[in-house]
């Protein structure tokens, strides 16, 4: 049986849960990478986290490095840009890409108080032309070194916590925002308890 003081942790981080924020990664190939996000997602509030890839199976997280931090996220893997896009523009989601393009807007001037699906792309390559498709908006981090270029993990921290900065002004983190259902759905499990 959990104690009620983790009892008590699990209803305090899953009141602080932002459902309607979720973050995208579009053919990751670094496994290293990727769990490093999965901890950033963890740490800022993101409940859903959506990987397009046509071979998952590829991308084995490193628990070192996540702290198994994906046990605390809702994680869907998508074959393609489309099948992860799609249903997230008819739930209402605007989809803000990351891409180093000459007309991309500061990370900055986007409202992260409404639903937002923050896509960030492979190591090397960046976001795919069918994913930049999608995108409602395509933001840049200003980068003012030689080298135009963070690591992915912290291209994701760095948008996360500006969202988390501009929610928290609006009072997102004072009550739980997920349905009571779905709070308790996942307390459930978090406490291993039965569903």
């Amino acid at each position: 049986m959990p104690t009620p003081e983790r009892i008590e942790k699990v209803s305090r981080v899953l009141s602080h849960r932002q459902s309607d924020l979720r973050v995208v990664l579009e053919g990751v190939t670094i496994a290293h990478n990727a769990s490093a996000v999965i901890r950033t997602c963890d740490a800022a509030g993101v409940l859903h986290l959506d990987l397009v890839s046509p071979n998952p199976e590829l991308l084995r997280f490193n628990e070192a490095i996540s702290t198994r931090a994906d046990k605390w996220l809702e994680i869907a893997v998508h074959p393609t840009p489309a099948e992860c896009f799609e249903p997230l523009k008819k739930a209402g989601f605007e989809i803000v890409a990351t891409h180093l393009q000459k007309d991309a807007i500061p990370y900055t001037d986007v409202d992260f108080a409404k639903p937002v699906a923050l896509v960030f792309g492979s190591e090397s390559e960046g976001i795919s032309e069918e994913a930049l498709t999608f995108a409602d908006k395509v933001v840049r981090i200003p980068m003012l070194g030689m080298v135009q270029s963070l690591n992915l993990s912290v291209s994701v921290a760095v948008i996360l916590y500006e969202a988390l900065r501009q929610r928290s002004a609006k009072g997102y983190f004072d009550k739980a925002r997920l349905s009571a259902e779905e709070f308790e759905r996942l307390k459930k499990r978090w406490l291993n308890l039965p569903e």
